[in-house]
């Protein structure tokens, strides 16, 4: 590419060609560089337009799950119409073949943001030099003049672009549209539904826990907690039911304990009600074979994404994350389970460590607007295993738990269901009720967990 001389003067200053094919070139090499870019940078971070171009088309084909190869890239540039020039295909071919560095992404992305930043830091200058000379003295307000300055560098030099400070006027305005709106809502509950409330969020998959929580709302961090062996993963896969099968919501599940056999077998269960020792190990006749074969084709329809990923690290949920947002724009993310994710430093303590992973799930569910759900282990107390200041960082903290003996002989409130085994316990809930306790069945032989039903 030919560009001045005056240009050539600017090279490392405001622009650096060099880090700009390096990102492309990672990108023609790796997923998870097309990952980083895709969430890091836009195309205008790039000072060649035709870096700028190429960018957009692997963006392009990322999205639509096709591997930006260089041959990718060259046919969907000529079906609309570019690249005609023999020169721009070898400088493409050039950087997709010669630049290949995807072991230092976030590093060569962060010298294509540094460049464009300074970028638009001298297209501010002269838009407001010109501003000022083109002004008569009489016309000068120095303080309106400094004030329209001074707003527009803190947004060019804020950390994060989404960062917005409410004013006086816009936070006002803001209450009066979120009173109106439950206003309406309700007067809408109460004429059309019957006083029924219809959910904010996601299914929960228990309609007493929707009722209270009115659903998964995007940007929530949900915890789950259960001992060994007490049905985490059953929670966790009649979530993802409710979620991906019934509300057909697209939904990733990471899991770090089970197969993908494991998975699907289980599948079996949850949706036919066929015990699932019985599934394992084949003891069905043909009519239930028909019915789990019918069966899968309900979850072949559905939005459930499953991982099986042993080693999973707090920067893999984050790539998964991002890139399954982008091609599935998923409605929710499930880590089964949080304790045995690969720990990152050695040097931190247990609580600590898990305490960063949430955090980090938190900010990845507000910055993607997800909701997202980690499984923790629990003590055989009931306290939170590793981190009890991961409670803080959530906005919903449930357990779950057997139902103890003598409450099933005692208490009187459970005498009004049918067959309660097991108790959710809503012990935060940042949007309302909390201390709150609801009886549910969990056959675990059929993996599944309903509401338990009053007593008629």
């Amino acid at each position: 590419m030919q560009w001045s001389i005056q240009d050539r003067n600017k090279e490392g200053i405001l622009f650096d060609l060099d880090s700009e094919r390096r990102v492309l070139s990672a990108m023609f090499d790796s997923e998870e560089s097309c990952i980083e870019a895709y969430n890091a940078l836009k195309a205008s971070d790039f000072y060649s337009p035709r870096h700028a171009l190429v960018f957009d088309l692997l963006c392009n084909l990322f999205e639509r799950e096709t591997r930006p190869t260089f041959v990718e890239v060259l046919k969907e540039g000529h079906e609309l119409g570019m690249f005609a020039d023999p020169q721009e295909i070898e400088e493409i071919k050039y950087i997709a073949e010669q630049y290949i560095d995807e072991a230092n992404i976030k590093y060569w992305i962060a010298k294509v943001k540094e460049k464009a930043k300074l970028r638009y830091f001298e297209l501010f200058l002269r838009k407001n030099h010109q501003n000022l000379m083109e002004k008569n003295q009489n016309e000068l307000e120095a303080e309106k003049i400094l004030l329209g300055a001074e707003e527009e560098l803190t947004n060019l030099t804020a950390l994060d672009i989404d960062d917005f400070v409410d004013t006086p006027d816009s936070l006002a305005k803001l209450g009066y549209d979120e009173v109106e709106r439950r206003f309406l809502r309700y007067k809408e509950i109460r004429d059309k539904y019957k006083g029924v409330i219809p959910l904010d969020g996601l299914p929960t998959g228990f309609d007493n826990l929707n009722h209270i929580t009115l659903g998964y709302k995007p940007g929530d961090l949900i915890i789950l907690g259960a001992q060994t062996g007490h049905g985490k993963t059953a929670f966790a896969l009649n979530t993802a039911k409710s979620i991906a099968l019934d509300a057909k919501q697209p939904l990733l599940y990471l899991n770090t304990e089970m197969s993908r056999e494991q998975i699907a077998l289980r599948w079996a269960s949850i949706l036919t009600g066929i015990e699932h020792d019985r599934i394992r190990l084949g003891d069905i006749d043909e009519t239930k074979l028909s019915i789990i074969f019918n069966a899968y084709s309900e979850l072949q329809d559905s939005g459930f994404y499953s991982y099986p990923c042993p080693n999973l690290t707090p920067e893999k949920t984050i790539s998964l994350a991002r890139k399954f947002k982008v091609q599935k724009n998923i409605a929710m993310m499930i880590i089964d389970y949080v304790g045995r994710m690969d720990k990152i430093d050695p040097r931190l303590q247990e609580w600590q460590i898990l305490e960063q992973i949430v955090k980090a799930q938190k900010l990845l569910a507000q910055n993607l607007k997800i909701a997202v759900l980690c499984l923790v282990q629990l003590n055989p107390d009931g306290t939170l295993q590793g981190a009890k200041r991961m409670k803080n960082e959530c906005d919903l903290m449930l357990k779950l738990s057997p139902i103890p003996r003598e409450d099933l002989e005692e208490d009187e409130n459970l005498k009004k269901y049918l067959n309660p085994n097991y108790y959710i316990y809503v012990e935060k809930n940042r949007d309302g009720l909390s201390g709150v306790r609801m009886p549910i069945v969990f056959d675990l032989q059929r993996q599944t967990m309903n509401d338990a039903q009053s007593v008629s």
